[in-house]
């Protein structure tokens, strides 16, 4: 069973731009319920989209650097990389947020790079 990357500073550059396949990562944090809520769906696309997109979580209060870089004010934020550059976002708990994740993610897969939206 695959499991999210765990994302840093330190390492957010190298996990998200050294790959072609799409990248979702989960801004949250500890004391965030919303987060909590959809900590095992994330987990489960990880797990569903092995070897099609990487999945990733990164802690915004021990990372905020990378949060900040990003915009994130609020959370949970997921955003969707792709060629290392935002494709796309999704910020709270949204309704049928798996559906809408697997949507977004497949749209990235297919994407050609120059759609890229930053």
């Amino acid at each position: 069973m695959a499991k999210p990357i765990t994302l840093t500073d330190t390492n957010f550059r190298d996990e998200v731009t050294g790959t072609d396949l799409p990248v979702l990562v989960d801004f949250w944090a500890t004391w965030c319920g919303p987060c909590r809520q959809i900590a095992p769906i994330v987990e489960q696309l990880a797990d569903e989209l092995e070897g099609k997109a990487k999945i990733a979580k990164l802690d915004v209060d021990a990372n905020q650097i990378a949060a900040s870089m990003f915009g994130v004010r609020s959370i949970p934020t997921l955003i969707i990389f792709k060629g290392g550059k935002e494709f796309d976002r999704v910020v709270g708990n949204i309704p049928s947020i798996k559906t809408v994740l697997a949507q977004k993610l497949a749209a990235a897969t297919s994407a050609p790079a120059a759609s890229v939206n930053k």
